[in-house]
């Protein structure tokens, strides 16, 4: 873990990251794999580290957007079950420190690209409905870029139900919360928590960061959705975070 003023920085970071991500349904691996990344942080600690936090602040969002009456089952259901195996796999998969920075670039970049262009707007048609076998596919792939990353998966799943137009905003953010959830637990059993030995009492203090301010966002994003000036600016600091990781 980074020195105590950097390690100060860091909680203060991962907490408004939680917000910012919970707000919108995310749990905010890709951010905290970012903060850590900025500030220096072992490889070797990044993935189940942003794991744990995924879990905390995903427990958090999935309860704020299900109370909301946000939860699509029909959606939520063919995605996990076929991603959850394959994250597992995922987190299981032992890659060197290099294509691991490389990996985790692109994946930054990706996000920081997502989270800067405009969100499209609730729907003025019916949601069209999803067929299940682009769910199935979609569930593995993403449920196996996330095991491998360190991440919920759903930097990748929101735009993907957006684009599709399978549910507007909110109810993306109701289905994309659990789905992090069951990942997150998926990726982190299969990677266990070998690495965080002697590491609990900074995790304790990023748990609680991360607590407060997923609780925060999600109550706030289950009720209006964010608008795009904060989250551009929080896509920035993924960006430098990717470019370091990917030319450092």
């Amino acid at each position: 873990m980074p020195t105590s003023g950097d390690f100060t920085l860091l909680v203060a970071l991962v907490a408004v990251v939680a917000a910012l991500y919970a707000s919108v349904g995310h749990a905010g691996a890709s951010g905290y794999l970012a903060c850590m990344a900025l500030l220096g942080v072992e490889p070797a600690l990044m993935k189940p580290t942003a794991l744990l936090l995924n879990i905390v602040v995903a427990i958090v969002a999935t309860v704020a957007f299900a109370r909301a009456g946000l939860f699509r089952a029909a959606l939520f259901w063919p995605l996990a079950v076929v991603s959850v195996p394959l994250a597992w796999l995922g987190g299981r998969t032992e890659v060197d420190d290099r294509t691991y920075r490389l990996l985790v670039g692109a994946v930054l970049l990706y996000a920081a690209w997502r989270l800067a262009v405009a969100a499209p707007g609730a729907p003025t048609s019916p949601a069209r409905r999803a067929p299940l076998a682009v769910l199935l596919v979609a569930g593995a792939a993403i449920g196996l870029l996330s095991g491998l990353v360190g991440v919920g998966g759903g930097i990748f799943l929101s735009p993907l139900i957006l684009l599709l137009g399978w549910a507007g905003p909110r109810e993306t953010a109701g289905v994309s919360a659990p789905f992090i959830l069951v990942n997150s637990i998926a990726g982190l059993a299969g990677r266990g928590m070998a690495d965080l030995a002697g590491a609990e009492g900074p995790l304790l203090w990023l748990g609680a960061a991360v607590l407060l301010g997923g609780w925060i966002g999600a109550r706030l994003g289950s009720r209006q959705f964010q608008g795009l000036t904060i989250r551009r600016l929080l896509a920035l600091v993924v960006a430098l975070a990717g470019v370091k990781l990917l030319f450092t």
